[in-house]
């Protein structure tokens, strides 16, 4: 049985399909960065120096200063910063997808 999947696991569809994965999951993972680290930080800065992914809506009533004292708290929060940077990331994978798929 184990030579069976063997076989299996070892012919070309299947094995460049891992490959293909993996190198996914790195390409986002690069993607990921260049949003947060490299493209939020001087979009933050030209309007008016915003740290997207500090961004939170905080639902328990009461103040925190940052989301991290949020957390620390366990207040419940909205973390919109966040999810703006991940719309980024899925925008530019989107495109580089279809830039390459032409």
């Amino acid at each position: 049985m184990l030579q069976e999947f063997k076989k299996f696991a070892l012919q070309g569809n299947v094995l460049d399909m891992a490959i293909g994965i993996i190198i996914g999951a790195a390409f986002g993972k690069i993607v990921s960065s260049l949003v947060a680290d490299v493209l939020m930080p001087p979009i933050g800065l030209l309007v008016g120096k915003i740290d997207f992914s500090s961004l939170f809506l905080n639902l328990s009533g009461q103040d925190y200063a940052t989301l991290v004292a949020a957390k620390a708290a366990g207040a419940p929060t909205i973390n919109y910063g966040i999810f703006l940077n991940n719309i980024l990331d899925f925008v530019i994978v989107a495109f580089v997808k279809r830039t390459l798929t032409k």
